[in-house]
Formats: structure tokens, sequence, C-alpha cells
């Protein structure tokens, strides 16, 4: 039960993102933008966490799942150096996923051409 949970939960974020796309005509980075700040926003609230707990993979996955964890950093951060480590404590809780984006985007880029 829990795979269908988060298949759904995950699949109807993906809905909502599309359905965007096709009604509002927006670009993929308004709605990837939109959807960092509404995890952000959410886990502002303390509604993020509890839709992570209902729906595990289908909340941590998405991109709205990237505004929740540099949320997370910034306070954590906050909470232990000031001012300052709002910057240090987003980078070092998402530090690994961004690593990643740009380690295999180059690898991309290296076997496909890139029309950018």
């Amino acid at each position: 039960m829990e795979y269908l949970i988060a298949f759904v939960c995950g699949g109807l974020i993906c809905v909502v993102g599309q359905l965007l796309l096709d009604f509002i005509k927006v670009t993929p980075a308004h709605v990837m933008t939109l959807f960092v700040v509404t995890g952000a926003v959410l886990d502002g609230f303390g509604l993020y966490d509890k839709f992570i707990e209902f729906a595990g993979a289908g909340a941590t996955i998405p991109i709205t799942s990237f505004g929740h964890s540099l949320l997370h950093g910034a306070m954590k951060g906050a909470e232990e150096h000031g001012l300052i480590g709002i910057g240090m404590g987003m980078f070092e809780l998402t530090s690994s996923g961004i690593s990643a984006a740009i380690l295999f985007s180059f690898l991309a880029a290296l076997i496909f051409k890139p029309k950018g």
C-alpha cells in the first residue's frame, strides 16, 4: 500500500505541473520555481513533514522536496551559527543533490550534442 500511496502522491504533483504548463502557459522554469517555493512554504507551516510521513517517496522525490530541504538546512544552520549559518545550512543539506545534478548534466553534455 505504501508504494501505491507514494505513486499517487508523486503523480499528482506531476499532474499539477503538467496542468500548469498546458493551461496557464508558463515555462518549465516557472513551474520548477513555484514547486520549490511551495515546498519551502509548506515546510515553514510544518505541513511538508506530515506530507512526507504520509506519502513517503511520493513527497521526497519531486522538486517540492528540494524547497523543503533548503528551508530545513537554513533553519538548522541559523540555530547553530546565527545569520551566516543560513547559507551554510542550505547548501550543507542539499549539496549532494546539487553536485549530482551538475555531474550528470556535464556527462550528458559530453555524450550528446547540446544546442544551447
